[in-house]
């Protein structure tokens, strides 16, 4: 039986998909890659992954940071965007949407119905992005009211408007539906307006992380200032 790899960061999560190939990425001790540089000595460093090497799935700007660090230096620059994908069904789809809003520096994501949700798919960007629940989309909506966020719902059904016509709300919570059923009637009733992603082929939706990221990108094109991206 092979040896589990061993953690290279102090970490109190276990380990996750991108961690347990470290050796595919990531860079080693600081003394390896930087020899005769002497150890960073600011706060956001941490001592062990100077020692140990940081095989994370992070970008070289944040090789070597602690994750609150990290998560500290993305608050600064994180944009007004807000997704709230309802999980009525224990949708598998939540981890890609997590990892696609952590790209974009989504402020929040929102998981509505179920709490639990299969993680696998966020790759460990969970760590570095803020999540909220909600009981219901009823509460989800009045969380939105409450924030001054602009709720726009995704789906492709009669009456849309078109996402690659529509203009974005910059405090914006856009909202997905499962897999499948789509929102729910109470989304699009909350909602400013459905948007809709052209389609030309012969199936009737596209996977539900994948509008997730089209819908992100749609809003990053509009209110992002692309010089603050990597």
């Amino acid at each position: 039986m092979p040896h589990p790899i061993p953690r290279v960061d102090n970490s109190p999560y276990p380990p996750g998909p991108t961690e347990w190939g470290q050796g595919r990425h990531g860079v080693g001790p600081w003394a390896e890659e930087h020899p005769g540089q002497p150890l960073p000595q600011a706060k956001q460093y941490d001592p062990v992954l100077l020692a140990e090497g940081d095989r994370r799935n992070v970008v070289d700007a944040y090789r070597y940071w602690t994750r609150e660090a990290i998560v500290a230096d993305i608050d600064r620059r994180r944009h007004a965007l807000h997704i709230a994908i309802e999980n009525f069904e224990n949708d598998a789809n939540i981890g890609t949407v997590v990892r696609t809003a952590n790209a974009f520096a989504v402020d929040t994501v929102h998981i509505v119905g179920r709490k639990r949700w299969n993680r696998r798919g966020a790759m460990v960007t969970d760590r570095y992005q803020h999540l909220m629940h909600h009981e219901s989309t009823e509460q989800l909506v009045a969380w939105a009211a409450e924030h001054g966020l602009t709720v726009v719902a995704i789906d492709n059904t009669p009456g849309c408007v078109p996402i690659e016509t529509a203009q974005l709300p910059e405090k914006c919570l856009l909202l997905f539906g499962q897999e499948g059923p789509g929102v729910t009637d109470t989304a699009q009733q909350s909602a400013m307006m459905t948007c809709s992603i052209a389609q030309f082929g012969s199936t009737r939706s596209i996977n539900a992380g994948v509008a997730a990221g089209i819908a992100m990108h749609t809003w990053v094109r509009q209110h992002a200032d692309l010089s603050n991206s990597w």
